[in-house]
C-alpha cells in the first residue's frame, strides 16, 4: 500500500476505534452497538480494492481485539473485519465511482449480519457462547438497523477522503482531458491562432490593396 493510503487509513481507523469505545459502546443501546469501526473499513475497502480491504480490516479488527474493554480472544474480530474487509473490496468498480448508493447500503446490510454471523461462529468454535444467550436475532436485526441508520453519515465521507488522499486516477485523468481540451483549443482554434489568422488575413489585404494602388498611380502617370 502507499505511504497516503497507510497514513490515512491509520487515522480512521484509530479515530474510529476511539470513538466505537468511547461513545457508542456506552450508549446501552438494545441489541448490538453501532460498527462505524466497520463502516470506516467497508468505505476504504470500496475504494482501494479487496488486498487493501483485507488488510485495513485486519489491522482495524487487530486493534478492536487488543484495545480495552475487549472481553474475547485477539485475533477474532481481526478475522472478521479482514473477510469483510475482501469481500467488499470485490465490488470496487473498475471506473473508481460509484453511481449508485443502493449498492454501499446492500453491502452495509450484508457487513452489518454477516461480521455478526461470523464474529458469532468464531466464538462458537472456541467457546464463546455468549450470542445465545444474548438472542442471535436480535443482534443480527440491530446491527443491520443502527449501521444502516449510521452509513451515510461515515461511508461517503471516508470514501471521499480515501479519493482525495489517494489521487484518484479518475479525476486526474478527467483534468487531463481537460487541459488537453485547453490546450487543444488554443492549438487548433484558441484565440491565438485566430488573432494571428486576423492579422495575416489583414495584411495579405493591405498589400493587395497597396498593389491595386501602386498599379492605377502608374497606370496615371503612363496617361
Amino acid at each position: 500500500m502507499r505511504v497516503n493510503r497507510i497514513l490515512l487509513s491509520t487515522s480512521l481507523v484509530v479515530v474510529a476505534l476511539v470513538l466505537q469505545v468511547c461513545v457508542l459502546a456506552r450508549l446501552h443501546l438494545p441489541g448490538a452497538v453501532p460498527d462505524i469501526l466497520l463502516l470506516t473499513v467497508l468505505g476504504l475497502a470500496m475504494v482501494y480494492g479487496h488486498v487493501g480491504g483485507a488488510l485495513i480490516g485486519f489491522g482495524a479488527g487487530l486493534l478492536a481485539d487488543l484495545a480495552p474493554p475487549a472481553d474475547h480472544a485477539a485475533g477474532r474480530y481481526a478475522l472478521v473485519l479482514c473477510v469483510i474487509g475482501y469481500l467488499a473490496g470485490l465490488i470496487k468498480p473498475e471506473t473508481g465511482q460509484i453511481k449508485s448508493a443502493t449498492g454501499p447500503m446492500v453491502v452495509v446490510v450484508g457487513a452489518a449480519i454477516g461480521s455478526t454471523l461470523l464474529y458469532a461462529g468464531v466464538g462458537a468454535l472456541v467457546g464463546d457462547t455468549a450470542a445465545r444467550h444474548v438472542g442471535l436475532g436480535s443482534l443480527l436485526f440491530t446491527a443491520a438497523v443502527y449501521d444502516l441508520l449510521l452509513a451515510p453519515f461515515v461511508v461517503p465521507g471516508i470514501m471521499a477522503l480515501a479519493r482525495r488522499a489517494d489521487n484518484d486516477p479518475l479525476a486526474e485523468t478527467g483534468s487531463a482531458a481537460k487541459a488537453t481540451d485547453i490546450s487543444s483549443g488554443w492549438l487548433s482554434g484558441g484565440t491565438g491562432l485566430k488573432i494571428g489568422g486576423q492579422r495575416t488575413g489583414l495584411r495579405v489585404k493591405a498589400a493587395r490593396s497597396r498593389v491595386a494602388r501602386a498599379g492605377r498611380i502608374k497606370g496615371v502617370k503612363r496617361l
